[in-house]
């Protein structure tokens, strides 16, 4: 490497939870740095959660982050070449990789929705995950499936 790594920029926790996890979120969900409509839609998905979950002693931002653990994948495949053919190698990931996947797949899934607005997409999203369902959770079992099947070639890691 020719430069040092970059350092990790501190995130302010947000104003309504005190959460450095939820700005993290906030911030990948937000378009065109407009950050305080992506913070109003973070609010709005969490009051509609807060109204339709069925799990009555947690609380939305527990519900968000049961979630966020279920969509979590902890293998991956990495495609490295050996003498001509590419192999999908199934990997161990990283803890802060780990959840900025879950999340980009809980949002990106979200928005493949097709509720009203933004908020409902993001809160029915995020009851189904919670749940253990939904497309994001599909993606991290599909995930697994595909390590799964490539485990003969573990002995190829980095």
């Amino acid at each position: 490497m020719r430069k040092r790594a970059a350092k990790k920029r501190p995130l302010l926790p947000d104003p309504r939870f005190n959460d450095q996890l939820v700005t993290r979120f906030v911030n990948m969900m937000m378009w065109d740095g407009k950050k305080s409509v992506a913070f109003k839609v973070f609010y709005d998905a969490i009051d509609i959660v807060e109204s339709k979950k069925t799990d009555e002693e947690k609380t939305a931002l527990e519900v968000w982050k049961d979630a966020l653990s279920n969509v979590m994948p902890h293998v991956e495949v990495r495609s490295r070449r050996v003498g001509g053919a590419t192999f999908q190698i199934p990997m161990q990931i990283r803890p802060d990789r780990k959840v900025s996947t879950a999340m980009k797949w809980l949002i990106s899934y979200s928005r493949k929705r097709n509720e009203k607005s933004m908020p409902q997409k993001l809160a029915a999203e995020i009851i189904a995950a919670a749940k253990e369902e939904g497309a994001a959770v599909k993606k991290r079992v599909d995930t697994h499936r595909m390590a799964e099947a490539n485990k003969a070639f573990s002995h190829f890691r980095f």
